[in-house]
């Protein structure tokens, strides 16, 4: 893996040279798949910047229950909250898979944040983004029935991959826990609906990709119980 912080997103609008002293302020680490990056309550401040692997966030109840709040790609960041106001980390971070991870002293992304407004703008945008999602959530958590909140999920990650709004291919396929910790509900709960979605031809589960096949229906199932 090479240590280079170009594609990250947030970073997008500097140049090389402003990117490389980025690089040098970094520390970097590679994690192996199921290790764990940040802890929630932890009292560190970095920002962490995802060059490589993927990272999910995740809580848990007093129980111990796995709660999934995202999945993050190469070119993600994460920890921003902690390194803005200071405050404990309000969820813990594991790696899916190996991942070369990026840490910038919060001192130092205050400073490029001041230093580069276009920086600070997209920060704002991914906050807001952050917040509209959580409502959502919200929304559906406290309103939709377990059925329906898969729906809902289902049809999240299909307009993320989605190319002409009327199928979807989802690689790799969710699992059925996953999808199970994101919405509140079991993992056999997620298997009964995904069976039900395919006898109605709504979805196919192929060897290596679970294939929306009507998009346009799935929204309409969605869009009716959350009153669209």
């Amino acid at each position: 893996m090479t240590d280079t912080l170009r594609d990250i997103r947030l970073l997008s609008e500097l140049d090389d040279d402003e990117i490389a002293v980025v690089e040098k302020n970094c520390r970097w680490r590679t994690y192996g798949a199921g290790e764990q990056v940040i802890d929630q309550h932890s009292d560190t401040r970095d920002i962490f910047l995802v060059a490589a692997g993927r990272v999910r966030v995740v809580n848990y109840s007093l129980s111990g229950r796995e709660i999934t709040f995202d999945d993050l790609e190469p070119g993600s960041h994460f920890g921003e909250l902690a390194a803005i106001d200071g405050l404990p980390r309000s969820a813990s971070v594991m790696a899916l898979e190996e991942a070369r991870i990026a840490s910038l002293p919060s001192d130092q992304f205050h400073q490029m944040v001041l230093d580069h407004p276009a920086i600070a703008l997209k920060l704002m945008k991914h906050l807001a983004h952050l917040v509209r999602t959580s409502t959502m959530r919200i929304m559906d958590l406290s309103t939709l029935g377990a059925n329906n909140r898969i729906h809902a999920d289902l049809l999240r990650l299909a307009r993320k991959v989605t190319e002409d709004d009327m199928t979807a291919v989802i690689k790799p396929i969710p699992i059925h826990s996953d999808v199970a910790s994101r919405v509140s509900t079991t993992r056999e709960t997620v298997a009964r609906v995904m069976n039900d979605l395919a006898r109605k031809g709504i979805v196919e589960r192929q060897k290596d990709a679970l294939v929306v096949k009507d998009l346009e229906r799935l929204e309409d199932m969605v869009e009716d119980v959350r009153g669209e």
